[in-house]
This record gives C-alpha cells, sequence and structure tokens, in this order.
C-alpha cells in the first residue's frame, strides 16, 4: 500500500540511524536510558530485519552483549549488572531467536541452558491468579504475562507453566468494551489489549474472544489525522500503529481502519533526512517508535518491506 504523493520510507537514513545509535557513550542520555538497553537492541535489530537489512549490525557483537546481560538464574537484566526482569527476558529470547541464536543459551549461556530461562519464568507465574510477576519483588503486569509465554513458546517450553491459569487471568482482565487491561477491573488499554490478545494466540486460545467486540473497540482507536490512540480521548502515537493494528490483524478485523490514512501518519513522523520514527510529526525520534512504526507499515503491506508476525 502505498500513494505517490506521499514521502516514502527513508530505509537507508533509518538503517544508518539505527548503527548509530551505540556510538554515543559519551552523552548523558546515553546512560539515562541504561535500562532500556537489551530491548532497545531488541527494537533496533527487528527494525533492521523489517528493512531487510538482518547484518546491519555485528551478530558476534549481539550475541555478546545478550549473554553478558544474564543471571546465573537463568533471567536477564537490561545490561551487565542490572537485576533480571521479565521483559529483558523476553528481549533476549527474542534477538537470539531473531538471530537463529538460542543454541547459545546452551553453549555459552548459564548452567542448564534454555531449560534455566524456563525455570527463571515458571518461578515467576503466580499459583494462585496465574499471572506473572515482573521480577522477585511481586508486580504483576499483562505485559509480563504475554512476555512469558513468548519467551516460553519460542524456546519450545510452553509446558513449563500452567498455561490454564494464564489463559483464566487473561480472561479476568477483558472488560465490557471489549478491551484489556492491566489487571482484572482496570481500563481498557490498545498496549495491554495486544499483550493479552497475544498472549491467547499463543496459547491457542484466541476463539474465546469476541473479535466483532473488540475489533470495534480497537477500529475506534483511529483518529482525525489517521493516527491511532491508545483509549479514548488521547492522542495519536505510532506505537499505536502496531499495537492496535496487531490486534486487529490478530482477530482479523485488519480492514476495520483506514489503512492508507494510518501509513500517511506515519510516515509524516519519519525524519527523512537523519532517520529515525518519532511519535508525532516535528517531534524527537527514537528506536522504540522507530520499530513499531515500521512493524505498522509491514502489517499495511507496504512495499518493500519483510512481513511480520502481529502475534
Amino acid at each position: 500500500m502505498a500513494t505517490s504523493s506521499e514521502q516514502p520510507l527513508a530505509v537507508e537514513k533509518h538503517v544508518e540511524y539505527i548503527q548509530d545509535l551505540d556510538n554515543h557513550d559519551g552523552d548523558l542520555e546515553y546512560w539515562y536510558t541504561e535500562h532500556l538497553r537489551l530491548s532497545g537492541l531488541y527494537w533496533g535489530l527487528t527494525a533492521l530485519h523489517l528493512l531487510r537489512h538482518p547484518a546491519a549490525l555485528p551478530w558476534d557483537r549481539v550475541v555478546d552483549f545478550v549473554l553478558s546481560c544474564q543471571h546465573a538464574n537463568g533471567g536477564f537484566g537490561s545490561a551487565p549488572g542490572h537485576d533480571a526482569h521479565m521483559l529483558y527476558v523476553v528481549s533476549a529470547v527474542q534477538i537470539l531467536a531473531t538471530l537463529d541464536a538460542l543454541h547459545v543459551l546452551d553453549d555459552r549461556g548459564v548452567k542448564g541452558g534454555r531449560d534455566q530461562v524456563a525455570q527463571f519464568i515458571r518461578e515467576l507465574q503466580d499459583p494462585i491468579t496465574g499471572t506473572f510477576f515482573g521480577d522477585e519483588w511481586g508486580e504483576t503486569d499483562t505485559r509480563f504475562l504475554y512476555g512469558a509465554l513468548n519467551a516460553l513458546s519460542l524456546l519450545g517450553r510452553l509446558d513449563a507453566v500452567d498455561l490454564d491459569a494464564a489463559v483464566r487471568h487473561v480472561r479476568a482482565c477483558e472488560n465490557v468494551d471489549g478491551g484489556y487491561g492491566v489487571s482484572p477491573g482496570a481500563e481498557s488499554h490498545a498496549g495491554q489489549t495486544f499483550t493479552c490478545l497475544g498472549a491467547l494466540a499463543i496459547a491457542r486460545r484466541l476463539h474465546l474472544v469476541d473479535r466483532d467486540r473488540i475489533g470495534r473497540w480497537l477500529s475506534e482507536r483511529q483518529i482525525e489525522g489517521g493516527g491511532l490512540n491508545g483509549r479514548p480521548e488521547k492522542r495519536e502515537d505510532v506505537c499505536y500503529g502496531w499495537w492496535v493494528l496487531a490486534s486487529l490483524a490478530m482477530v482479523d478485523r485488519l480492514h476495520w481502519i483506514d489503512g492508507e490514512r494510518l501509513q500517511s501518519f506515519i510516515l509524516e513522523c519519519q525524519d527523512a533526512d537523519a532517520g529515525g520514527i518519532a511519535d508525532r510529526p516535528g517531534d524527537v525520534v527514537d528506536v522504540f517508535h522507530t520499530v513499531f512504526g515500521i512493524a505498522g507499515l509491514s502489517l499495511l503491506g507496504y512495499r518493500d518491506l519483510e512481513p511480520v508476525d502481529p502475534v
């Protein structure tokens, strides 16, 4: 999908922008964002693969960095020396899966390899509610539940956890409008809706979803200008071009929004001179919005991008 009048995706500039991200360790901002380092690497690597430049980052350096973030208990922190957390476990596993390098967990990771990573995840499942803690301190969030199932599915270890209990928790987070919240009774949010639908898809339980009801709520996220928001009365944001679109794709309702208007909005948010994509036109770019803008374009069928799995 593309129109002749809009600015094309600046592929080469985006590749250069991502390649340059790790060359700013003299900047204070670089260290302020250390707690996002491993996830940032996943976002950049995924964007490069979608842009069909999978070798733009050196395989060995990426793998070495991932392994440097691993703890003896199998978990991963956001950077070397940072506490292990579910969010960085899934980023680490996704990076290694993308690079066809999951074998390094057995060859060079901590004792127990992939099984130890699965054990770390298993120990974070709440035996009462079925959801997952982010770390040893007990915070819960449907992001952590989705991350746990995502990582385990890539590792081939879904049998390590109580999948039925996790599904029951996801269903308890569903609201009357069809959306899902961060926990039972919480406000519907597009990001949390993605995590819940993604978890159900991994568990092969999407048949439990009222597709028309959630499709209506998701399609209502498109506002004037073509962008998507995360909940009613909020501004549009490029990242919802992924969370909302991927959710619509999972329930076969992608055609319920105006894809051409959304594509134009995403392309307006890119910096065609220096690379990168921002949350809104004219704002500062970052790697988070870059990957989700590109992933949204991929779901829309934008030319010359790798297809992306909405789950």
